[in-house]
């Protein structure tokens, strides 16, 4: 594993980028939970959670049980962020933040966040860049 650069938080763990790329956290020298495929999903989906916050009407937060009230039925996976144990999720007006890449780590359910960007419009949703645009 390499180091995802140097600590600058107090956390129980450290960002490592993993043997086959992906990007996660690490607790102790086995407890190794990946949030994202890659380095480059883990950059989209900071990108997304900057857009998505700056153009949403409401920010709802969910944390431990409560995430497993959050209905995603109507929402797609955002491929781009390459999401493992931390996900993106696109509705018709909203985006939904999935973390659970913490929790998992340190054997702490009640650690589940769930964010949900709602309001958005178009461009709130794709930011001008539709996937399936050629």
């Amino acid at each position: 594993m390499v180091r995802g650069g140097t600590q600058r938080t107090a956390v129980p763990y450290s960002f490592l980028i993993g043997p086959d790329g992906a990007f996660g956290i690490q607790v102790e020298a086995h407890r190794w939970a990946p949030l994202h495929a890659s380095v480059e999903g883990w950059v989209e989906a900071v990108a997304l959670a900057h857009h998505a916050s700056a153009h949403a009407t409401r920010i709802t937060r969910f944390a431990g049980a409560e995430v497993e009230g959050v209905e995603l039925g109507d929402c797609e996976p955002v491929r781009e962020v390459q999401g493992l144990a931390d996900t993106w999720w696109r509705g018709p007006d909203r985006l939904v933040a999935v973390h659970r890449g913490e929790a998992d780590a340190l054997d702490f359910p009640r650690g589940r966040v769930v964010r949900v960007y709602s309001g958005l419009d178009d461009w709130g949703l794709y930011g001008g860049v539709r996937p399936d645009a050629h």
